[in-house]
């Protein structure tokens, strides 16, 4: 018998195409156009949002029957906030440009909507084996669709990936740039980034329903 059975298997297999919170829920849109005009500052907060959201449903869940219905919201909000506040540290820390850049997006994690969502709709009613499954399944889709979005921004705003030029060299010894090109600056912006997830949404959806046409 393997380490995951089916079941929490699919605790982490869908949402990173099938449910994705961003494609298919839309949720936490907010810090996807707003850390996503570089592809490390995205994988940092991808990476973020998984510890939050895994420890954090793992806390929850273990908690769950001793937490009072009224003050649930709040308890959830506390554990967040310790756990951001952690996050914040480490990345103060042992990568402080890189926390300056991300700044007050880390501390916004606490309100993020899929982690309050998945505290609310699946840690209070699960063990914590599962949950922190569903954390780490919610919080990857979340994050894969941070790195594609950044990635692509990154490339055709900059010319660059992690901070290394890319594009630039290679349509410079094509002779590209003697033509007038330049490096769109425009996917570097807030509004483009909402055309590049759109563009994901449409892809997404569009084969969830050929899947189901087909079926």
């Amino acid at each position: 018998m393997g380490l995951l059975s089916k079941k929490d298997a699919k605790l982490i297999t869908d949402p990173l195409a099938d449910n994705n919170p961003i494609t298919i829920q839309v949720l936490g849109i907010c810090s996807a156009l707003a850390v996503t005009a570089e592809l490390k500052p995205s994988i940092v907060m991808a990476i973020s949002v998984m510890f939050v959201l895994a420890m954090g449903s793992t806390v929850i869940s273990l908690i769950r029957n001793i937490i009072p219905s009224k003050i649930r919201i709040i308890v959830q909000l506390v554990i967040a906030a310790a756990l951001v506040i952690i996050v914040d540290q480490i990345l103060k820390a042992f990568a402080y440009e890189l926390s300056k850049q991300l700044s007050v997006f880390v501390g916004l994690i606490i309100t993020n909507c899929i982690i309050m969502g998945r505290f609310e709709a699946f840690a209070l009613a699960n063990g914590p084996w599962k949950s922190f499954l569903d954390g780490i399944g919610n919080s990857a889709g979340y994050g894969i669709i941070l790195i594609i979005v950044g990635f692509f921004r990154e490339l055709l705003g900059s010319g660059s990936l992690l901070g290394y030029k890319v594009l630039g060299d290679a349509i410079e010894k094509t002779g590209v740039y003697a033509y007038g090109y330049e490096n769109n600056g425009f996917m570097l912006l807030a509004p483009m980034a909402l055309i590049t997830i759109g563009i994901i949404i449409w892809v997404q959806r569009s084969r969830n329903t050929s899947l189901i046409e087909h079926n």
